[in-house]
């Protein structure tokens, strides 16, 4: 069975200080939640990485570092390489962001690399793709989708996807005003397992857990992760605080 997750990726936010205090809380309110098949995942700040791997090594929270570089060491300054997070005991790596694709210019071929690396330093991927607004108001939105996952990852085998998470982001349903409805959602994953299944036999599309990044929050969780296809969400305005956070855990 494959696993619900909620996963909260904190972006450029949160002091050391301030990131101290939510870890504490959402470790503290976590303890009050039944999780039975549920993962919960937050992905602070660089700075904050390695107090947040230490503070919840008792926990059920995991952690995810929200980049890496695909090179593994060398003179690529600002960069941090898979070995460096693996060192402080975080599993997990965000690639493919939509914010990384449109700020700063990651492609699909920069991804593949990307993905391979974590890979190679047995690092599992949180990976998101999605369309922005005129491709979905072209009707191009599935053949995009179609092409972020292929291109960034139909070279790996049936055994590398035992360390994948699909996360769907659709761009144009985030800070827009536009809004995406639930059977939009459970659409595009039920897409998105099917284009899996087409490539690989049908247990790694029945256990990739797909995520839904689209502005989830506390109002809308429940009738959104009800869906058939949708195993969690990619969170980010609701993770910054741990009553939003914890309500969405609670909501799986």
């Amino acid at each position: 069975m494959r696993k619900k997750i909620v996963a909260g990726n904190w972006k450029m936010n949160k002091t050391y200080q301030e990131s101290k205090v939510l870890v504490k809380e959402l470790k503290k309110g976590i303890k009050n939640i039944k999780l039975d098949n549920t993962r919960v995942i937050i992905a602070p700040p660089f700075t904050n990485l390695q107090n947040a791997s230490k503070k919840t090594k008792d926990s059920s929270v995991e952690i995810a570092a929200q980049n890496m570089c695909a090179k593994e060491s060398g003179a690529f300054t600002g960069e941090i390489s898979a070995s460096m997070i693996k060192s402080i005991h975080v599993d997990l790596v965000v690639l493919g962001h939509s914010e990384r694709r449109e700020y700063f210019g990651e492609t699909d071929a920069s991804l593949a690399a990307k993905v391979d690396t974590a890979l190679k330093n047995d690092l599992e991927i949180i990976f998101c793709f999605g369309e922005v607004l005129e491709d979905r108001k072209s009707g191009n939105h599935f053949k995009i989708v179609e092409e972020q996952i292929k291109k960034a990852l139909f070279h790996l085998n049936s055994d590398d996807w035992k360390n994948i998470i699909l996360a769907y982001e659709p761009v144009w349903a985030i800070g827009t005003g536009e809004t995406a409805s639930p059977e939009q959602a459970q659409e595009m994953h039920a897409f998105i397992r099917e284009l899996v299944a087409q490539r690989y036999i049908s247990d790694v599309a029945e256990e990739v857990s797909i995520l839904y990044g689209g502005s989830v929050k506390p109002a809308n969780a429940e009738e959104i992760f009800s869906k058939p296809d949708v195993d969690g969400g990619l969170i980010g305005g609701a993770a910054l605080k741990s009553e939003d956070f914890l309500a969405l855990v609670k909501a799986i």
